[in-house]
């Protein structure tokens, strides 16, 4: 098998060649046919790139095929966000009756999903600790079909046990689908470990220029094929452009995480032994309570990673204030560094209960570009020290988060 290298840069070849050097966009609606078998064929052939680009585009297909390859999984299919990519997935794998397992650290639009989404369709769900493999045995019911993996999760950065939960749902004829926007298939490949499908948020670090939003869904053709039926009626459909536009950010991915790695990992190192900072979230710190299994599933530890500050919600929100080149910025994964606070962002998909149970009030999410090290761990510090010699404290509760 090829490198990871070549595989974002030549995987697409056969993918309606052309003698292009860059790949041409394909900026049509629809695509004609020479008669009628072949129109008809085109009517009803799962994931296609030649005959309406609701059912498919040639740039749709280059990133699928590098994104399938990148992933070792059989196959893969864009939609027009991460979102989209995980609700349609939901709701092709998943009836009223159903029930479906889930993290209780995890993405705010995944637990919305679980908690305010699938329950309005009659389907069922249970939030466990994935940091606790038994966990997901005891919820185990004789409806569960879909058990929803983040590894590692957002904002906190815990880590589940891929094999331990691909070997009970095997068990029980249940599928996964494994949420790897964090890790990238640079850093971790969740279909190595038995889980059936694989997301992204391709806004992301696949994209990693922070100017598309699209979303990635691979596994094997047959799952795919249901997902993509679902697709065509909920029309989550990338953009031609768009999807031109992630291919490009893909061919650089395996030279960019690297340097998201290493950052990410000397600003936790750096960030841990302030005296403002109250935990720093980050596997790849040897202090993290499952460093040991995070280094057994990734091959490099990300760029994000969660700071909690000892003043709670005041500091958290004053040293975002002072940081120099991280943005205040809801998304991640581009090559300028960005930073959030969760408890405030993720108010529009969560109530108030629901995010004071997963996201501490003092935590802010840092993820580091592809800057200078030095710089960023010079900026970061410099913050940290401005709002501890503020004393900025945790004056504001739940109810009063983002106001």
């Amino acid at each position: 098998m090829p490198g990871k290298s070549t595989i974002t840069v030549h995987a697409d070849r056969e993918i309606h060649p052309s003698r292009a050097v860059a790949p041409p966009i394909y900026q049509t609606a629809a695509f004609w046919a020479e008669d009628g078998e072949t129109f008809a064929q085109g009517a009803v052939a799962p994931r296609g790139k030649d005959f309406y680009t609701r059912f498919g585009n040639p740039n749709h297909a280059q990133v699928a095929a590098v994104a399938a390859e990148l992933e070792n999984t059989e196959a893969a299919m864009v939609t027009a966000s991460g979102m989209a990519a995980l609700t349609t997935a939901v709701l092709a794998l998943v009836s009223a009756g159903d029930h479906v397992i889930g993290q209780k650290s995890t993405y705010g639009g995944t637990a919305s999903v679980l908690l305010n989404l699938l329950p309005r369709l009659g389907v069922s769900t249970t939030l466990v600790d994935q940091t606790d493999p038994e966990a997901f045995a005891k919820a185990l019911t004789p409806r569960t079909r879909l058990i929803l993996v983040e590894s590692p999760s957002n904002p906190l950065l815990q880590i589940t046990d891929l094999r331990a939960v691909t070997d009970l749902a095997r068990a029980h004829d249940v599928l996964t689908l494994a949420d790897n926007t964090f890790a990238t298939p640079l850093n971790q490949r969740p279909a190595d470990f038995g889980i059936d499908l694989v997301w992204h948020s391709a806004t992301k670090y696949l994209n990693g220029h922070s100017d598309v939003s699209a979303g990635v869904i691979a596994g094997p053709a047959e799952l795919l094929d249901r997902i993509w039926d679902v697709g065509l009626l909920t029309g989550a459909t990338l953009g031609p452009f768009d999807a031109w536009l992630l291919l490009r950010g893909m061919r650089t991915l395996p030279l960019r995480v690297p340097r998201h790695n290493a950052n990410g990992q000397t600003l936790a190192e750096a960030l841990i032994e302030h005296p403002a900072v109250a935990k720093v979230h980050y596997p790849g710190l040897a202090t993290h309570p499952q460093h040991k299994l995070a280094a057994d599933q990734m091959t490099g530890f990300g760029g994000v990673l969660g700071i909690e500050f000892a003043g709670g919600f005041d500091m958290a929100d004053a040293f975002l204030g002072k940081l120099r080149y991280p943005l205040r910025s809801a998304s991640l994964g581009g090559v300028e560094s960005l930073a959030v606070h969760p408890a405030s962002m993720w108010r529009g998909m969560l109530s108030e209960e629901q995010i004071a149970e997963s996201v501490p009030l003092g935590l802010v999410r840092l993820a580091a570009g592809t800057e200078d090290t030095a710089d960023l761990v010079a900026d970061a510090l410099a913050a940290a020290d401005a709002v501890s010699a503020t004393g900025a404290g945790n004056s504001r509760t739940a109810g009063s988060v983002g106001a």
